[in-house]
């Protein structure tokens, strides 16, 4: 009854998931059965020594971490020639999942010196003639930012944050519109009163690094034009040196200082509702990064800088293959390498951007070389030969079920069906809620549970065939099998799962795809043989039809009985009479093989449901069976009876 209701909300859920959502009746197929969108990296690199083999593995690790991630499953991802990647995704890709695979994705920290709108100006035409009174203004902006970065203590105000999205200021800050202009002060950085040569920098957000290059380049830059917010390995830039970059959704322009936190030192980012200081949830959505160790020492300094600086310098941008995701406001030191950031973020770009930074960190920078759409490797020709195979091997399995055991095989062929359909909806159900793809050795992994569901029943069968044999009712073997089978098909099922749970994760690629319908095979045979086998077991015990053990019900006693039969220990048991005396074939001990031979027609002592031979009869037997000799059972017994007074 429970599984019936199990495979019922099952296919109920798909049924309304057709009509009220994109579900199908139908899973989803992976690269090899379906096709789907190919794309080449390759790597991009002024020193060639950084592309190893072992940075290309790493940037396959990441690429397939970030697809993972995004709901798609069974994605080809390998490298080609020991340089290029090739990533292969099945169906028809999201564009969130193309530019998760696209980008470059060279995570890079760096504080915020000035924004401005996005639209082109003037701002860097005149940067020569800037009056002294500016000039001298911008170096004491430029001492006033050193002696504060030194202070380091936190203040606890409100700070506020200018992001390309909207959404975030660090530690519960709010947000606001990026500013329109330039100060007058960073127009004329870098220059001096009679001096030809620029003001050396302090630290990265002295507005000495807005030099007359840069502001030309800001005021060239046009955020507007959606060719400028694609994001690329040229516009990266020197870690050492400041840049110029479009917010991501090209609401704003940075001029960005060098490079002070790698993504790299980033352990882990992940997105939620806020716990506010009483340690109660709210409904504001927030991501938080947690830094490694070297990491957490370089943000602990820039944070403890930041913080004393007035806006936008107390800024830090997080830096995408270029482009700016989002640029925080600092209103305490994080001195722990655990950062929140918060703001008017919704579930879904909190998520986003846990996500950039999560696997945002390449070690090498990528361009895509090519990008097109591919047929199936194996197609629709492969995928009915594989579940032809499967229904061939389903239909011998029952043809020896019924050749074995009778009208017995029926509930064999009956539990298989019930896997079967139970494994098919599962399949269905994660290929709508979780991205699941089948492919071609996920098939393999269907066709070899069969064996494995199969070989449950025949364990529990001959268990309560062998009941049956030792004189037991049909109630009663039911019952005692059960309880001796159960066991046994536990531990079978647990060595699958483990070895499938192994596979999986030790595999990559479409193996992990036949470990994980492996394991959701095994899982659901236990569930069929607990609560569909058994039970109906149990309630067939109640007929007269098997209880009376009716010749075509597979558990007809009398030809259960015929023969000797193997009783373990190497011993046999034998329906034979000895000396006249009948002897159940519930005995227990068996003949020994020479007894076996016909060279003495002694037998073994019987538990119960038989007569029982004394420790003088048996010994006696033992010792006629090695002489050779037969002699009267009454006599014998006697004498040995003497013997062992």
């Amino acid at each position: 009854m429970v599984l019936a209701v199990m495979v019922s909300a099952l296919f109920g859920g798909l049924l309304a998931g057709t009509q009220w959502s994109d579900a199908s009746m139908t899973p989803d197929l992976a690269l090899d059965l379906e096709g789907g969108t190919q794309i080449i990296l390759t790597p991009v690199s002024e020193n060639e020594e950084r592309v190893t083999e072992e940075t290309i593995e790493q940037s396959i690790e990441i690429i397939r971490q970030r697809v993972d991630a995004s709901g798609v499953a069974e994605a080809e991802i390998s490298s080609q020639g020991g340089t290029n990647i090739v990533v292969g995704l099945p169906g028809e890709p999201t564009q969130d999942t193309l530019d998760l695979v696209r980008e470059s994705a060279q995570m890079l920290f760096r504080p915020v010196i000035v924004v401005t709108a996005p639209g082109p100006d003037e701002v860097a035409e005149d940067a020569e003639g800037a009056s002294d009174e500016e000039a001298a203004a911008t170096d004491e902006s430029a001492e006033a930012s050193e002696g504060e970065s030194t202070d380091g203590e936190a203040t606890g105000d409100e700070a506020t944050e200018s992001s390309p999205d909207g959404d975030a200021g660090a530690e519960g800050a709010d947000a606001e519109e990026p500013a329109a202009d330039v100060p007058a002060s960073e127009d004329e950085a870098g220059t001096e009163e009679g001096a030809a040569e620029p003001v050396e920098p302090t630290d990265p957000s002295d507005f000495a690094w807005v030099t007359d290059a840069v502001l030309e380049e800001l005021g060239a830059l046009d955020c507007t034009d959606p060719a400028n917010l694609t994001g690329g390995a040229e516009l990266v830039g020197e870690p050492d040196e400041p840049v110029v970059a479009c917010g991501a959704d090209g609401s704003a322009k940075y001029v960005l200082g060098p490079v002070e936190v790698e993504g790299q030192d980033v352990a882990s980012a992940s997105s939620g509702l806020r716990v506010n200081a009483q340690g109660i949830q709210t409904t504001e959505w927030a991501t938080t990064i947690d830094f490694d160790g070297e990491g957490t020492q370089k943000f602990r300094d820039v944070t403890t800088r930041l913080l004393s600086l007035e806006s936008p310098r107390n800024q830090f941008a997080m830096v995408l293959d270029g482009l700016v995701i989002s640029a925080p406001q600092v209103n305490s030191i994080i001195i722990d390498g655990n950062a929140e950031i918060t703001g008017s973020f919704t579930r879904e770009s909190a998520g986003t951007l846990a996500r950039q930074l999560n696997f945002g960190a390449l070690p090498l920078t990528f361009v895509v070389q090519s990008e097109q759409q591919i047929s199936a490797t194996l197609g629709a020709e492969q995928l009915q030969r594989g579940l032809l195979a499967g229904l061939v091997g389903l239909l011998l399995v029952g043809v020896y079920s019924l050749f074995q055991y009778r009208a017995l095989g029926l509930v064999t062929i009956s539990s298989l069906v019930l896997a079967g359909v139970f494994a098919y909806g599962l399949i269905t159900f994660l290929s709508w809620a979780q991205g699941y793809r089948l492919s071609l050795p996920g098939v393999a992994g269907l066709i070899v549970a069969i064996g494995i569901t199969a070989d449950s029943f025949i364990v529990y069968f001959e268990r309560i065939r062998d009941e049956l044999r030792d004189g037991r009712s049909l109630r009663a073997a039911v019952d005692e099998a059960w309880t001796r089978a159960r066991r046994t098909i536990l531990i079978s099922d647990a060595v699958s799962l483990l070895a499938a749970v192994v596979l999986y994760f030790l595999a990559v690629g479409g193996v992990r795809g036949f470990a994980f319908t492996l394991g959701l095979t095994t899982l659901i045979d236990l569930l069929v043989v607990f609560m569909f086998t058994h039970p109906v077991m149990k309630l067939l015990a109640r007929t007269r039809f098997f209880a009376e053990g009716h010749p075509l019900s597979g558990l007809d006693a009398s030809a259960l009985r015929g023969g000797v039969r193997y009783a373990g220990r190497g011993r046999v048991t034998d329906p034979a009479q000895r000396g006249g005396r009948g002897v159940s074939p519930a005995a227990g001990p068996g003949l020994r093989e020479e007894e076996r031979s016909g060279r003495t027609p002694a037998t073994v002592p019987a538990t119960s449901g038989g007569p029982r031979m004394t420790i003088a009869e048996r010994r006696a037997a033992e010792r006629r069976a090695a002489q050779g000799s037969v002699e009267p059972e009454g006599d014998a017994d006697r004498r040995d009876d003497g013997k062992d007074a």
